[in-house]
Order: structure tokens, then sequence, then C-alpha cells
């Protein structure tokens, strides 16, 4: 954590924090990562949990997880936003494509960050305030991944349906099949 993060952090008049994941190591872990930030924090390890803080203390701050067992991490992120419409909240996981993305901004999050995500990452996008581009990555989405990554959106805004998906991307529907069958490409190895 950098001195200008611990100042910032410092100087909030609330510092609530909610966790939400159903992987407890790595809860446990981010609260205890947090905490000593400076953070006030609470865990949930279910959506089930995680409404229950919201109605009894809306948090002023939030990392969720977008797939749970009991559910999908949008339904929290839309409860709070409703809730407490200031509150800073960030999506976190390993299932990361643009639609979800797009999903989780539309119901208020203000940042999407993709596992595994390190305790400072966490907090700088907690913490961001201008709203700025962040610095290019390091290792950026390959053409391949990206081509993936827009088949998947129209994909899903075709609620799943093959057939118009196909229709829409001006493509076989076999060979759409095919693409959706495999696994995200890989981004290029670091060097």
């Amino acid at each position: 954590m950098t001195e200008s993060q611990d100042n910032q952090i410092s100087s909030l008049s609330d510092r609530s924090l909610l966790l939400m994941d159903d992987d407890t190591v790595l809860l446990t872990r981010l609260a205890r990562a947090m905490e000593k930030r400076g953070f006030d924090v609470s865990t949930a390890g279910s959506i089930a949990d995680c409404l229950t803080i919201i109605k009894q203390n809306p948090p002023a701050y939030a990392v969720m997880d977008l797939r749970l067992d009991d559910g999908s991490g949008l339904e929290a992120v839309e409860a709070l936003s409703e809730a407490r419409p200031d509150a800073r909240i960030i999506m976190l996981t390993g299932y990361g494509n643009i639609a979800t993305a797009v999903s989780a901004v539309k119901a208020g999050a203000v940042d999407y960050l993709s596992k595994p995500a390190d305790a400072d990452q966490i907090t700088a996008a907690l913490l961001e305030e201008d709203n700025s581009l962040p610095p290019p990555p390091e290792n950026p989405m390959t053409a391949d991944r990206a081509r993936w990554e827009h088949i998947q959106r129209v994909y899903e805004q075709c609620d799943r349906n093959v057939s118009e998906t196909a229709r829409r991307l001006q493509m076989h529907r076999r060979s759409l099949q095919r693409i959706l069958a495999k696994h995200a490409p890989k981004d290029a190895p670091s060097e």
C-alpha cells in the first residue's frame, strides 16, 4: 500500500467495507489485508448473508464476487446501489468477460477486477476518485481474445440463443457452436 492510499483511508469518514465471496480462504485473507489497511470489514459468504448486511447497515465500500453458490453477485450490487447510492462497489470474478463487466457497471459497480487481484489493486480501485483511465495493461488482450469476448457479449445479449447470435454476427450456426464450446483463448505470455 502506498503512503497516498494510507492517507486517503485514514481521512475517510466512513471506512465500512463489505467483502462477499464463497471462497472462505480468499475471503479471510482479503478481510485481514483490508483491515490492516484501515477498513472496518464485514464479510459474507453468500448472497443471502450479503443482503442481510446491506439491509442492516449498508457499507460505503464493497468488493463482491460475481458467481456464488446461491446466485449472482449482481443481485447484491443492485441491492447495495439502491440502499446506498454513494457506495463504491468493485466486482471481483474469476469468470471475467466484457458482457459481465458491462452488467456489473450497469448494476452499480464502479470497477471490475479479474481474480486473482491483490489487496493493493482492490484498494486502488476502491479509492479511485477521478475516474481517469488506468495505465495500459502490461499484457493486453490478444486479438483472438477480443474476438471471443465480442462473441460472448453478443451471445449474452441474445439471451444465449445460438441461432439468433449467429444471425446477428453473420456467421454459420455450427461455427458459432464450436467457438462457444471452447474455452477463452489465452492472452499473450508475458516476457
